[in-house]
């Protein structure tokens, strides 16, 4: 990110109200998501996207963020603006550094990955046996009531682990498996709603696409985890 401040890389100007703000990080993660397959996808620039959005959506951090650039305006990023905040930060000690990251990664693990992690695997593994269930007869009501209930307890896990996914910033060196995470629960809500759509009108368009977005949604989240092992 050499070069450039968040608002850089958000393409947004530093006024940007926080809706012009998630409109761009919505835009760019399309854009530069490895999963996305347009010829622009990058790795290294979602990172980058993912980093500007997790400070300048959280009133507080975009303020702080602000007076270090007002501070230290001839400094191009976020990270030059701390280094040159004092001297005793300058030449802190790599291992208290390193220290403090393991924290927050920690904490992430236990306070975000984890419980959002639990209630994936509680939205998308039984698909296929509710499916298989519903598919005896699909006209059936009790049948279509449990297939609901279901998609209900789904909602309910989804609106959960969104919660507790912004609850917590990411750290910057696990910014790919946040990325996958953020995908994947984009696509379950829109699978979620594709699968309600169907059991509305017996199209079975909208259970195909539901079906495929929660196959690209589990795909998300094993990606995720095989992130999560190359940490470590």
């Amino acid at each position: 990110m050499s070069g450039h401040n968040h608002y850089q890389t958000l393409e947004v100007d530093p006024a940007a109200t926080p809706a012009e703000i998630k409109s761009a990080y919505r835009r760019l993660a399309k854009l530069f998501h490895p999963d996305s397959h347009h010829q622009m996808a990058n790795h290294e620039r979602i990172a980058q996207v993912n980093e500007a959005y997790e400070v300048l959506k959280d009133p507080h951090r975009r303020l702080a963020y602000d007076q270090h650039r007002r501070t230290a305006p001839t400094k191009g990023s976020w990270g030059n603006a701390q280094a040159g905040a004092t001297r005793s930060q300058a030449y802190q000690k790599p291992t208290q550094t390193a220290r403090t990251t393991e924290i927050h990664l920690q904490q992430w693990l236990k306070q975000v990955y984890t419980p959002v992690n639990r209630h994936l695997a509680n939205i998308l593994n039984p698909l296929a046996d509710e499916i298989q269930c519903l598919s005896a007869d699909p006209y059936d009501d009790d049948l279509m009531a449990d297939f609901q209930d279901y998609l209900a307890d789904c909602r309910t896990c989804l609106e959960k682990a969104q919660t507790i996914f912004q609850s917590f910033p990411n750290p910057g060196n696990i910014a790919s498996v946040a990325a996958h995470l953020y995908y994947c629960l984009n696509h379950i809500e829109d699978g979620i709603e594709d699968l309600e759509r169907f059991t509305y009108c017996y199209d079975d368009s909208y259970l195909t696409t539901g079906r495929e977005l929660f196959r690209i949604s589990k795909k998300l989240r094993n990606e995720a985890q095989d992130a999560i092992k190359a940490v470590f």
